[in-house]
């Protein structure tokens, strides 16, 4: 049997974390990531002792050369790449900070995690992906970044959301006609470090839809954005 290869960013932790545990339990080959290597490890540690099949990668989403370096191992290795889960992200604005106050640098920060690091991972992945014509890719957005319902607070996060949604329109258009489909997917309000322990969805829940989207047969849905399994507005 042809076992797909996964990468999921930025998943020592919370959403990514469980993302990474659906995914293997689900017999896919789970390449985690993570910037904090001994957390990585110890990530990854932790789901193998429950015997799935778990590799580890330190990547920093904003290094470019690492996530060629990335591209390079999974060539290597598995010869191809199936599945990305561009999980990783910040949300660096200080609470209750408004457009006009937030600092230039913590807009460039954020975007550079937040959007810059999915759109050259899937620079970098997508040529893996056509060789076996066949790619899953999952960004994970927000409803912060819905143009339709958009509000005020938290600005930098918003726009690297809402420009993280351009990135999977934009993708799922060009790669029209392949079979490699781009979604978005906000999770909900999870109950992670972000979300705390006020939020009303547990990691399983945040984690579901994208897992499902990320594991689409083929013909399945390219170019839209889900909470919960449904399509809701950009």
């Amino acid at each position: 049997m042809d076992r797909k290869i996964a990468v999921v960013t930025g998943a020592n932790r919370g959403i990514g974390f469980e993302i990474c545990r659906q995914l293997a339990a689900k017999g896919i080959s789970v390449v985690l990531t993570s910037r904090d290597e001994a957390k990585g490890r110890m990530a990854v540690a932790q789901l193998r002792s429950q015997g799935l099949e778990i590799e580890f990668y330190q990547l920093d989403v904003t290094d470019t050369s690492g996530i060629q370096r990335l591209g390079g191992f999974l060539e290597r290795k598995y010869g191809a790449a199936d599945i990305l889960v561009n999980n990783a992200g910040i949300m660096a604005d200080a609470k209750g900070t408004g457009m006009l106050g937030v600092q230039l640098q913590i807009i460039r920060t954020t975007m550079e995690t937040n959007v810059y690091g999915p759109l050259i991972l899937c620079r970098e992945l997508i040529p893996l992906m056509r060789k076996k014509n066949y790619g899953r890719i999952v960004n994970i957005s927000s409803g912060l970044g819905q143009l339709s319902e958009m509000g005020g607070g938290t600005p930098a996060y918003r726009m690297s959301k809402t420009a993280l949604n351009a990135l999977t329109r934009t993708l799922a258009a060009e790669l029209k006609g392949t079979n490699i489909l781009v979604n978005s997917v906000c999770p909900g309000w999870v109950k992670t470090d972000m979300g705390g322990p006020n939020a009303v969805k547990t990691l399983a829940e945040g984690a579901d839809t994208a897992v499902w989207l990320a594991t689409l047969p083929d013909g399945g849905a390219s170019g839209g954005f889900y909470r919960d399994r449904k399509a809701i507005s950009w």
